[in-house]
């Protein structure tokens, strides 16, 4: 049986003991994963660890606020870049799922680089979970915080070692670890959030407008399962276009929306959650009544396998 305390207590010696007297960098997106990471990194190291948090612009509503007043609560100082016109200029013109992931990995690495380089880093902290490193050596789906375990040499390509204190470990027992370290119950039961954000919740080219729409969507999908049983809710904006009706009645091509929520303990498998007709009926009409744009809600009832959590 897994013991979250023994765990703790452990990682934090092996930590001591890997980093030594360097100063470290960690990386923080608000999850649990992250959070988690950087709470036992706080532990081991003190002030020799520096948190930083890339304003990507491909987050959830009012994301880098959120995570700024949960590390003041937890007593560690975070530094916030906004990157958000880096990050959208590197995925420019991609359409395929891995290429997209790829430079979004390789544009989140060397924003590190240059983190790690100006504190005088050689380390840096994150939260790689198991199921990050299966999904990507099974061929998946590449996952941006796998480096090591695919051949990539951190300090060569970017110039620091990556330290991964969670990577044996799969959602349910990083959980654990959370909530045996004191952390925040918004943290420690916080539905996940893939590393590249909206911009695999959009298919096709990412683009400001595009990720604004679903943003907004994703915040009501969100808000409507406030209280339901599941492991994570969210939707995807599809590329093709639907045929509509405008107020008038009159013929519109408009955006469509996918709604998946799932229920899972590992991520490794999921099945899809049953939801009232009141309240999918009500998640719609929010969903169009908010964005014009879309003129069709589906949701989706594929479990894993055969589909995947995410739709890229």
């Amino acid at each position: 049986m897994f013991d979250p305390r023994g765990f703790i207590e452990e990682k934090i010696g092996s930590l001591k003991e890997e980093v030594q007297d360097r100063e470290t960098v960690v990386a923080v997106s608000g999850g649990v994963d992250s959070t988690t990471t950087a709470m036992l990194g706080h532990l081991a190291l003190g002030e020799r660890l520096h948190a930083v948090f890339l304003d990507d612009g491909l987050m959830r509503e009012d994301e880098p606020r959120r995570v700024s007043v949960i590390f003041k609560h937890l007593g560690i100082e975070i530094e916030v870049r906004k990157l958000e016109q880096r990050f959208f200029s590197s995925l420019k013109g991609k359409t395929d799922p891995e290429e997209k992931r790829k430079a979004f990995r390789d544009t989140f690495y060397q924003c590190l680089g240059e983190v790690t380089k100006k504190i005088g880093a050689r380390c840096l902290l994150q939260g790689t979970i198991a199921a990050d490193v299966l999904e990507t050596r099974r061929g998946v789906k590449t996952q941006h915080n796998v480096l090591e375990q695919i051949g990539i040499d951190s300090v060569e390509e970017y110039g620091f070692k990556v330290v991964e204190p969670l990577k044996e470990l799969y959602k349910h027992e990083v959980r654990a670890v959370a909530k045996e370290l004191g952390l925040p119950r918004e943290v420690f039961e916080r539905r996940p959030f893939p590393g590249p954000g909206l911009a695999i919740r959009v298919l096709g080219e990412v683009t400001p407008e595009r990720i604004g729409r679903i943003r907004r969507v994703t915040a009501i999908v969100e808000e409507e399962t406030v209280g339901t049983d599941c492991f994570q809710s969210f939707a995807v904006l599809m590329q093709d276009k639907a045929t509509g009706l405008d107020l008038e009645g009159r013929r519109n091509y408009g955006e469509i929306v996918v709604v998946r929520i799932i229920d899972s303990v590992d991520a490794m498998t999921a099945t899809p959650t049953e939801i009232s007709w009141e309240k999918m009926k009500n998640m719609q009409r929010r969903i169009v009544g908010t964005v014009p744009s879309i003129v069709r809600v589906l949701y989706d009832i594929s479990p894993k396998p055969p589909a995947t959590i995410e739709f890229e």
